[in-house]
């Protein structure tokens, strides 16, 4: 919404020529000019109101928040009727994301100016954007009373329907705000007012929704039902829904062969006419001897009448040749289908299923859609048959051998795609399972000679098109992936990312390509590559929902912190834009009538709200700034506060948390025993719950660390004050114990080995976690943090046992990060010799749980060194004022000072380790080496340099970017820290 479209809609004002520039400046988005410019005219012109509105936008595009907000409640305060103001004050609390105070303003405008349309209509869809039904619902009708139009009346109705949706108690819903809905409609049916479609369609959804649906079916076939013209047999549809919920299957069956007679292409009208067939045969239902069969016209109620009809449309289509349309010829497979479960003997009277698919391959074999069309009918052939289908396919597929080379080779696009079906079909029925390695290896080399072949066939595609012979190229990937999971080798990945690389430069619009890219990038730990990957997608809209995960999985723990942050804001973005764009959608379908689109947007945008990826990316994104930020740039303190976090508030929605992830974005032909099961879904979404509440459980324990403050004196343990410092060391407590209880119930269940799928989901972080025992790390510091606590408030002479468990917690932690560095952050990321190569991206998982441990463990020991500085000096102050010279000090110092330098030393070692990492990746001239034994197909070697400089270059910006963050913790960090220490022990 740009300022000056909002703000010209009248130019008769006068003073338009005086704003103009400011709204210029605006438009362009030179802020600053647009607020010395509105300060000119102030001078001159001081009641000018839209002028101070415009200043406002320009400071809150500048930042300037509070200074803008001030003067746009100075304007509303004089509650002004102008419409340049208004327009300008709307736009500028939707910047704000205030919509509720648009309400206000058009409120007061409405006082003002009782009759204005445009007022009123305004004041409604500031409504609309806030939710606020039932003021709606009066706002539609005061609008209706002064201009009476009918859109306005239906508004009214709709924002009842609104109000049932929302309510609470269904009850309510349906004795109440329905039947009034029902009521006002039905006054303006008898007086003959509705006039369009829009006024039918909610009458119907209204009906809908009380459950009456013999009345809506009346309401369809009457004389409002000739309204409903805006979609193709839009009145047809919605007979047949309305037919199905009132079992009246002899309508049904009779309304789907008319409408077969007239589309004989039409899959849905296929299946409601089996559908109805076979509930009419299981209820014995016989036609009436003298009256019609139904309203509809004739039934079909025998099964030799139905492969009647079905053999009458295919003869119907026979004589078109090459224009024959698909439908009847499926609907014979989906019959036999249908019989075959039934368990009858008259599925024999339609032909053999073999037969019918080598027919239909043999029809619409060189279309794409060739393959989805049978895919469904695969479990009519026979298993023992397999392998001669595919035989008798290949034998018709138009094919020759040429001078250059002695595979069989198509002359044309179509027998490119009959081939390709048959690729298709054979990895479907499970053949290339059958096959070896060496096979396997065979069958990629032919695959891609085959892909280059064809490539001939695009060459006049352009950049943005893709290349017709992409799918080779995805079936030697698919089967080079086949090898890897059977081997457990990585040479095959390596391969797979040669040929993608390859094709890719061929067909660089192929979002499969850069998909499969991303995953196997990630599969071998480099990050780097999958940032320009997943750029050069461009994802659009929700697709940051069910995409992003593919980004936002891996960018943290790959180690780089600097893109996930980015990624995580890019993500976030879209999300908090979600709310104030649905609204726009709600208030666009109210004015132009489309009434059963607003409960979608409604349920849309509480899907997005409700999206595990957003609350996953929402807690991350917080936990890096954490990681990335806190006590470096600013203190821990500060940092939690301008997060606005509070420890006690869990605002995730866990029991409607949605998954929407698109896991089979990538193409498959994979058996269906090796496809992605409903089973291995829920089974993800419940690991990644887990691991959104291991996340959040940490986020809320940082925040309660940040908030538990200390003082000087001493506090009574016993006494709990409301929302103080003991009511804050509960909520310590009691996150700890859910921590525990979590990680506790997870390490006791059975590890399952995740077989990766091509369509399936990435392994959730929380198995590399418990293995890496990072959680027992942080876990026990966060108890070290209860302990000190206790020492503080019960002091140094009633607390001997505590300070010699915290002195031993100290020692304990420091052997427990040892132990998490020892056992699993060392070794080589990458080795390479003359016959493979083999990386360990686990390692790059494990030192980011280290450092992101490191970061918590250095903040619990700023709380320690805050409490022990005090009690250091109330204690010498004591032993001084007695005169005691020669004092045995508490273990508790000694022990924190031990701790601190020990801590020191490990990090030294952490960021000595890293630098190691990143010379011994240097000089492995990694771009250099060639491998013995794999295949060299022509021109894989050079993409195989690509591939291999670029996982170098992101395991070294991986390396660097935690040694970075280290070392500012070592330096920056160690500062303060070491202050405490100076001063207390």
């Amino acid at each position: 919404h740009r300022v000056i479209m909002a703000a010209r809609s009248h130019v008769q004002d006068p003073n338009d020529r005086r704003l103009r520039p400011i709204y210029d400046y605006l438009d362009n988005g030179n802020n600053k000019m647009a607020i010395q410019q509105a300060d000119k005219l102030l001078k001159k012109h001081k009641d000018l109101h839209c002028a101070k509105v415009l200043k406002a936008i320009g400071l809150q595009r500048t930042g300037k928040q509070e200074e803008a907000f001030t003067l746009a409640q100075e304007v509303a305060a004089l509650e002004p009727t102008d419409d340049n103001s208004l327009q300008a004050l709307t736009i500028l609390y939707r910047e704000m994301h205030r919509p509720e105070l648009v309400t206000k303003l058009y409120e007061a405008a409405v006082r003002k100016v009782p009759n204005s349309e445009e007022y009123h209509s305004h004041l409604f869809m500031a409504y609309a954007r806030v939710g606020e039904y039932k003021k709606m619902q009066q706002a539609g009708m005061a609008l209706y009373k002064i201009v009476p139009k009918n859109p306005y009346y239906f508004w009214s109705v709709m924002s009842l329907v609104m109000q049932s949706i929302s309510a609470q108690d269904e009850k309510l819903s349906k004795t109440m705000f329905l039947p009034l809905a029902q009521r006002m409609v039905e006054k303006m049916v008898k007086e003959d007012k509705i006039e369009a479609e829009a006024e039918v369609q909610l009458y119907l959804m209204i009906l809908e929704r009380l459950g009456k649906d013999l009345e809506g079916l009346e309401v369809i076939r009457g004389k409002l039902g000739e309204k409903l013209t805006s979609e193709l047999q839009s009145r047809e549809m919605k007979c047949m829904v309305l037919y199905k919920k009132l079992i009246k299957w002899p309508e049904c069956n009779a309304l789907s062969r008319k409408l077969l007679l007239n589309n004989p292409d039409d899959w849905q009208f296929y299946l409601s006419y089996f559908d109805s067939l076979f509930h009419l045969i299981d209820a014995a239902w016989t036609p009436p001897t003298e009256a019609e069969h139904s309203l509809e016209g004739p039934v079909t109620c025998l099964v030799q009448e139905a492969i009647n009809f079905v053999e009458e449309r295919i003869l119907h289509e026979e004589p078109k040749g090459s224009r024959r349309l698909r439908g009847p010829y499926l609907a014979k497979l989906e019959l036999i289908r249908r019989l075959r479960a039934r368990g009858t003997n008259d599925e024999y009277r339609l032909g053999i299923p073999e037969e019918l698919m080598f027919q239909y391959f043999e029809r619409f074999g060189d279309k794409p859609c060739c393959y989805s069309d049978l895919r469904i009918f695969v479990d009519l052939l026979s298993p023992e048959r397999h392998t001669q289908f595919i035989n008798k396919l290949m034998e018709v597929v138009p094919m020759s051998v040429s001078s250059e080379s002695d595979l069989a080779l198509p002359g044309d696009i179509k027998a490119m795609q009959r081939h390709m079906f048959v690729i298709q079909f054979a990895r479907l029925l499970g053949l290339h399972e059958a096959l070896d390695q060496e096979q396997k290896l065979s069958l990629v080399e032919e695959l891609m000679q085959r892909y280059k072949h064809a490539l001939e066939f695009g060459k006049s595609c352009l950049k943005t098109e893709l290349q017709f012979s992409d799918n080779y190229c995805l079936f030697a990937v698919h089967l080079l992936l086949d090898i890897w999971r059977q081997s457990g080798e990585e040479g095959p990945l390596w391969q797979s990312l040669a040929l993608l690389e390859e094709t890719l430069s061929n067909s660089p619009s192929s979002a499969q390509f850069k998909l499969l890219l991303i995953r196997i990038y990630c599969l071998l730990g480099a990050f780097e590559p999958v940032v320009d990957l997943y750029t050069s997608l461009d994802a659009k809209h929700v697709q940051h929902d069910t995409i992003g995960y593919l980004l936002t999985r891996y960018a943290e723990p790959l180690g780089h912190l600097a893109a996930a942050s980015q990624a995580c804001n890019f993500t976030l973005r879209f999300f908090h834009s979600n709310q104030k764009d649905t609204s726009e959608y709600i208030i666009q379908a109210y004015k132009y009538g489309a009434f059963e689109k607003i409960p979608e947007f409604i349920a849309f945008r509480n899907r997005l709200n409700n999206s595990l990826h957003f609350a996953q990316v929402r807690i991350e994104r917080m936990l890096l700034d954490l990681f990335l930020e806190a006590n470096v740039t600013q203190s821990l303190e500060e940092s939690i506060k301008s997060m606005g976090l509070c420890p006690d508030e869990d605002d995730i929605p866990w029991d409607n948390l949605r998954d929407n992830r698109d896991l089979t974005v990538l193409f498959s032909w994979d058996p269906k025993g090796s496809e992605l099961t409903e089973g291995q879904r829920e089974t993800s979404m419940k690991e990644e719950r887990t691991w959104l509440q291991i996340r959040s459980l940490t986020l809320r324990l940082v925040c309660a660390l940040a908030t538990i403050s200390h003082t000087v004196e001493q506090k009574n343990s016993n006494r709990t004050t409301e929302n103080g410092v003991a009511s804050k060391i509960d909520t310590l407590r009691y996150l700890i114990q859910q921590l525990e209880c979590i990680v506790q119930t997870e390490k006791k269940k059975d590890k399952q080995v995740v077989q990766f799928l091509v369509q399936g989901s990435p392994p959730a972080r929380m198995i590399t976690y418990l293995e890496s025992t990072s959680c027992w790390c942080q876990i026990n510091a966060f108890h070290l943090v209860i302990d000190v606590y206790e020492l503080d408030a019960s002091g140094l002479e009633e607390t001997l046992d505590v300070q010699n468990r915290i002195a031993n917690d100290f020692k304990s932690l420091l052997g427990q990060l040892q132990d998490l560095f020892n056992n699993k952050c060392k070794g080589s990321l990458l080795e390479a010799n003359k016959t493979n190569y083999t990386t360990r991206p686990e390692l790059l998982e494990n030192l980011v749980f280290l450092v992101e441990t490191v970061c918590i463990i250095l903040w619990v020991s700023y709380y320690c060194g805050n409490v022990l500085r005090p009690l250091k000096s109330s204690l010498q102050k004591k032993k001084k004022k007695k005169k005691e010279i020669n004092f045995a000090m508490p273990i508790v110092f000694s022990g924190f000072q031990d701790y601190v330098a020990g801590l020191q030393n490990f990090l030294s070692d952490v960021v000595y380790h890293i630098k190691e990492l990143e010379s011994a990746l240097t000089a492995l001239k990694f771009e250099e080496l060639t491998m013995d034994g794999h295949s060299a197909i022509e021109g894989e070697q050079k993409f195989s340099r690509v591939v291999r400089g670029k996982i170098q270059s992101s395991y070294l910006r991986s390396l660097q970017e935690m040694g970075k963050i280290l070392r500012k913790r070592l330096v920056t960090s160690w500062r303060r820290l070491m202050s405490k220490i100076d001063h207390s022990c």
